[in-house]
């Protein structure tokens, strides 16, 4: 699968005619594709709240959950390209989801602009507190012992990175690990808190309220090295599965042919929100590391990323339902 936003192709997309610029909205909607509690929701919301004083106009979040985000995205390609509809969202809607769904109802490339990148964060492996392992080697030794069911590990979505990496560890270990898929991090973060699944793979900043509460152990993340707010937990390279060193991204994208002006100001908006100290600090404790990208910059990343994974995807063997 050929997956790209030239850079060309993005500023086609952006340019618009001096003559046909749009007035501002009085109202800007931000797109979410999961539910209200988790992570992708939490972070929309602090930048949602700045962006009012920023540009002077009312900005509500509205959460399109369901399909893992495919709702969400199928709504913003059917949205004007006037600035009045933003869609927040991670890797997983823009990168993975159409190398793995055969008709997503939209193409991340030609139906969607980069407006600016936020942030990268870490999909990490947690132990729920029914599960008395304290190490990943210790999660695995259980899963041993205990056989069939023990081994099921929750995921936000199905065909997603978390729902690979259970692929690989169960390949790896050589055990029968089935990921069990979820509408999101927050009924994730739930069943794991009633015991109903012994462990979860998702961002760290789903779970990083119930770590901080004793109630979840991380015991694992992707990264090329140990994320800062968990400096103890080791990355899957250091357990011996490399090949997971690349970092989710969080970013705004619009819909294509928006205006390059209003594209522009909202990019440069969302930058001086993410570089006040309260907010940068905010978002780092919610577990995700703080990366301002123009939406050229964002464009490159997203195409490297996704080209990353298209390879795992394709070295495991994963075909489109």
């Amino acid at each position: 699968m050929k997956f790209k936003f030239s850079l060309a192709g993005v500023a086609l997309a952006l340019c618009t005619l001096l003559g046909s610029a749009h007035a501002d909205p009085q109202t800007i909607k931000v797109l979410v594709g999961f539910p209200p509690g988790g992570g992708t929701d939490a972070i929309a919301r602090v930048l949602a709240e700045k962006l009012k004083d920023q540009l002077g106009a009312n900005v509500v979040v509205e959460n399109k959950a369901g399909a893992g985000g495919q709702l969400a995205a199928q709504a913003l390609k059917a949205s004007p390209a006037d600035g009045s509809v933003l869609f927040f969202s991670h890797d997983h809607t823009i990168s993975i989801l159409p190398q793995v769904v055969k008709n997503p109802g939209y193409h991340s490339a030609t139906d969607f602009v980069p407006v600016v990148g936020i942030a990268t964060f870490a999909n990490g492996l947690a132990l729920s507190s029914g599960t008395p392992a304290k190490t990943f080697q210790e999660y695995i030794q259980w899963v041993k012992d205990k056989g069939q069911g023990h081994g099921n590990i929750g995921i936000p979505a199905p065909a997603s990175i978390p729902e690979f990496l259970v692929k690989v560890i169960a390949k790896k270990n050589k055990l029968d690990i089935q990921a069990a898929p979820y509408r999101g991090g927050a009924p994730l973060m739930a069943d794991m808190l009633g015991n109903q699944v012994p462990a979860g793979l998702a961002g760290v900043n789903d779970f990083l309220e119930n770590i901080r509460a004793g109630k979840f152990r991380m015991v694992a993340v992707i990264g090329d090295k140990r994320q800062a707010i968990l400096p103890d937990v080791p990355t899957f390279a250091e357990l011996g599965m490399p090949g997971f060193e690349d970092l989710a991204y969080y970013g705004f994208f619009a819909p294509a042919g928006t205006p390059k002006a209003i594209i522009d100001r909202y990019s440069e908006a969302i930058a001086k929100i993410i570089a006040q100290p309260e907010v940068k600090d905010r978002l780092t404790s919610m577990g995700i590391t703080v990366v301002h990208m123009t939406p050229q910059k964002f464009a490159s990343h997203v195409n490297s990323y996704t080209q990353h994974w298209e390879e795992i995807i394709r070295t495991n063997g994963f075909a489109a339902p």
